[in-house]
């Protein structure tokens, strides 16, 4: 994940704009004609050839990245109830926590860090008083049970001989199973259990540890017997089902930004137990009381109960190949900094060799032992392993890459070192990392990206052109901006795109994976789930679609296209800033044939603006300004929706503040607009972004930044739909906005194993698709058997509604010609039995 001035972060799940038609998707910029009525048709063929060889698809081709934002891990797959078990909470992962957060005390408690702790990587206990007890409030509205399931309690304590804790489950409404008393043995730290069982469920429960002497605890825990596979310390089963459903080729984890953000030091007395670090592997693995806390990227706390072993345990459960990203020692995220350590930087590489010694050495070497001790004598059969995550300094993270790629190839040549090319699809850092990965012949290289819908449509074509010599793609992170069927109809017109192309893109997965609805940084998301339900987004289903039907190889097919209107950019302007304050004057828009369109000096009101965005405006000497220096998204826009073919000047100036300032143009409505982003990315480049339906994607970038209290002359001139922008009197960059979003594509693999030819059509528009298809000759059953996703473009999955959901049927129609109407907004797959 990157930040950026994108609006990727969110506090409510409805952040997303979802009023706009599919229709209106597609024709935001002019690309498509609208159809007439809902009823309307458009006529299409495909031609497949069954006797050309296309690429071969790998069976990891899918696979499934996890990253614990959202509340992903505690809270969320790892199925511990407790939250905030061994009292560690600090305002370092989150300004409002305190030791105590989740917990209430009933007489006296205090959370104490001396010496008496359970061990020293466990910092923190807590100091019970005779005849006090604490209770916990779990995560969402409680702790979640249900009737007749069996629940495990746990608890590290230390009292004086004899010394009884009491421990119980209830909710308002009074018990809800039979309490059970501890009886402490002996006075150090001891490990003590006990097992309830649910008379009624509740998710609203809470647990309580009462004491009738002095005591302290530690690691207060309680699990479902019932998690997936029954492992111990193990996973939320509902959650974990899901993924292990869509059939992943491979995980990818731990992150993401918690990979590359923070100190690189390690959790120790050396480096004064510094509790904002990088994901590293070696404070997850062990016996859970002795591993590491850690402040997480998201502005939460994150135990490390759900380490290195149980990711590498999930993988082999559910089929995948295991991917870890380890830091390459140069932070992204919006931190930008390289670590010129070298001992520090050895430390790492060194804890990368011990790593794959861990995944795959022998019981007897050091690390392997560590995996057996836990469980898994076997080894984990790790191939893959990237180094880095989105580096915004493409040279600094290449020279630290390098060092890592050079050691691992060293010791385990058949170890595949995936590097990556940054935060974005495009751009100066995207094209400087692709240029060193070329140079040096790495083996892969991990893009990621989230874009509009339109973005999806228009770049179905992407790696069409990638050099077939070159490194391969591992397509880490991507999605369009939201989760309603338009999303995932946009993401699977893409997707066959990959799929034409599995030649280069060798591995790819949908992100983030899950979110939990009542603690979100990020949307959208893959699953959403609360404490007490899961449910599949319309994304979710369009990629299980896909995993579950990839084939083997690609079948060569082609398609017509549909008949598309160019019209100019076309929209009023606007000026805007993010986390920024800044002044404007001197707006000037001016027609191609010279007409003054729009004046202002700002010499008198600010009538003709209209506030759209957050913060607050205000007319202060002769000057428009907007004086929030935290607030995003500040838009106000004057002019006319209907203007083409003008030059836009204006004079800004940033006041303060940690980015520059949005100049818009082409402004249709506040989802549809584009804007010159100068300053953006924390005042470390500048874009040109397009917002479609809410969703941006950027068009053109540059490094750079804006100085604080200097003017600077804008000038964007738009013809048609091309766009010339300048700085202070310099042509800064230029584009054409011209590629059609095309809602109709195809692509067509075959299954080796059981013979089908597997038809995958998506009609992303509100027109059925009545379609010619020719197999080439193929012989062919008569028989089909149909997949649909069909829904209104709008259509979103909750907890209590699924309006996406996959329709299977058997189609009798099918030769070697036959024709096929796909319907509006739908995504379609024919599996069709050859005959031998």
């Amino acid at each position: 994940m990157s930040r950026s001035t994108t609006p990727t972060r969110s506090t409510h799940s409805t952040r997303w704009r979802t009023g706009l038609t599919a229709t209106a998707l597609l024709t935001a910029t002019a690309l498509l004609p609208a159809p007439a009525h809902a009823e309307a048709v458009t006529d299409y063929t495909i031609t497949v050839d069954p006797t050309a060889q296309g690429a071969k698809i790998d069976d990891t081709m899918y696979g499934v990245f996890f990253e614990d934002i959202n509340r992903a891990a505690d809270g969320g797959l790892y199925a511990e109830l407790v939250q905030n078990r061994s009292f560690e909470y600090s305002t370092v992962d989150n300004r409002s926590y305190t030791p105590l957060t989740s917990w209430t005390v009933d007489g006296a408690a205090q959370v104490v860090n001396d010496a008496g702790r359970l061990n020293e990587r466990n910092r923190n206990y807590l100091s019970l008083a005779a005849g006090s007890s604490v209770t916990d409030a779990g995560y969402n509205t409680g702790v979640h049970v249900e009737q007749g399931q069996k629940y495990a309690f746990s608890v590290w304590a230390r009292a004086a001989r004899g010394t009884r804790l009491t421990v119980s489950l209830q909710d308002a409404d009074g018990a809800l199973a039979t309490a059970r008393r501890v009886t402490v043995r002996d006075g150090g730290w001891a490990r003590y259990e006990a097992s309830f069982t649910a008379a009624r469920t509740s998710s609203t429960g809470r647990l309580t540890v009462a004491s009738d002497g002095a005591a302290a605890l530690d690691m207060v825990s309680l699990f479902p017997r019932d998690t997936y596979k029954r492992q111990p310390n193990g996973l939320r089963k509902d959650l974990a089902e899901k993924v292990a459903a869509l059939k992943p080729g491979f995980l990818r984890f731990p992150g993401g930004c918690l990979v590359n953000t923070g100190s690189m030091q390690d959790y120790s007395e050396a480096s004064g137990w510094q509790r904002a670090r990088a994901y590293q592997w070696k404070d997850t693995v062990g016996p859970v009381e002795e591993r590491a806390t850690n402040s997480n990227f998201w502005g939460y706390n994150q135990s490390y109960g759900l380490g290195y072993y149980e990711y590498f345990r999930f993988a082999e459960d559910i089929g995948a190949m295991p991917l870890p990203v380890v830091p390459a020692l140069v932070t992204g995220c919006g931190q930008n900094k390289a670590v010129d350590d070298d001992a520090l930087l050895k430390r790492h590489i060194q804890d990368t060799l011990d790593l794959i010694e861990f995944a795959n050495g022998p019981a007897t070497s050091t690390w392997g032992k560590v995996r057996a001790d836990m469980g898994h004598p076997k080894p984990f059969h790790l191939t893959h392993l990237g180094v880095g995550n989105e580096e915004n300094l493409p040279v600094e993270f290449f020279q630290r890459f390098q060092q890592f790629r050079t050691a691992i190839e060293a010791r385990y040549p058949d170890i595949t070192v995936v590097s990556n090319s940054g935060p974005d699809d495009a751009g100066s850092t995207f094209d400087k990392a692709w240029q060193l990965n070329r140079e040096a012949k790495v083996d892969m290289v991990d893009e990621h990206y989230y874009n509009s819908p339109q973005w999806f449509l228009q770049n179905n074509d992407r790696y069409d052109s990638y050099d077939r010599r070159g490194p391969k793609v591992f397509l880490g992170e991507y999605a369009s901006w939201g989760n309603a069927f338009k999303n995932g109809l946009a993401e699977a017109a893409f997707m066959t795109g990959l799929e034409r192309n599995a030649d280069i893109v060798k591995l790819a997965s949908y992100a983030p994976l899950f979110a939990n609805e009542d603690y979100v940084q990020w949307s959208p998301d893959m699953v959403w789930f609360n404490n007490h339900a899961s449910w599949n987004s319309a994304n979710y289903e369009v990629q299980k679609l896909f995993m579950t039907n990839v084939g083997d190889r690609v079948v060569p097919s082609a398609a017509s296209g549909t008949p598309s209107l160019q019209g100019p950019i076309t929209g009023a302007v606007g000026l805007s800033t993010w986390a920024t304050s800044a002044a404007y004057d001197d707006v000037k828009v001016t027609g191609a044939d010279g007409a003054t369109l729009l004046a202002d000096d700002f010499s008198g009101d600010a009538s003709r603006w209209t506030h759209t965005g957050r913060g607050s405006w205000t007319l202060t000497d002769g000057q428009y300004v907007q004086t929030d220096a935290a607030a995003e998204n500040t838009m106000v826009s004057a002019g006319d929706v209907a203007w083409h073919d003008y030059d836009l000047h204006t004079k800004a100036t940033k006041k303060s503040g940690k980015e520059g300032f949005l100049v818009a143009f082409g402004v249709k409505d506040t989802g549809n607009y584009y804007w010159w982003n100068l300053g953006g990315w924390n005042n470390t480049q500048s874009a040109v972004e397009q917002a479609v339906d809410g969703g941006k994607s950027t068009l053109i970038s540059k490094a750079g930044t804006i100085e604080t209290g200097r003017a600077y002359d804008i000038d964007i001139k738009v013809r048609g739909r091309h766009v010339t922008l300048y700085l202070d009197g310099q042509e800064w960059g230029s584009f054409t906005d011209d590629k059609p979003a095309e809602p109709f594509r195809q692509v067509v693999t075959e299954d080796q194993k059981t013979g089908d030819l597997i038809v995958k059509v998506v009609n992303a528009q509100a027109a059925d698709a009545r379609t010619k298809i020719d197999l080439g000759g193929a012989r062919v059953s008569s028989k089909a058997q149909v997949t649909t996703l069909a829904a209104a473009p709008d259509a979103v999955n909750t907890e209590t509604q699924t309006p996406v959901t996959p329709v299977t049927s058997t189609f009798t129609g099918v030769a070697d010609r036959f024709d096929y109407t796909f319907p509006a907004n739908s995504i379609t797959f024919l599996r069709i039995k050859q005959k031998k």
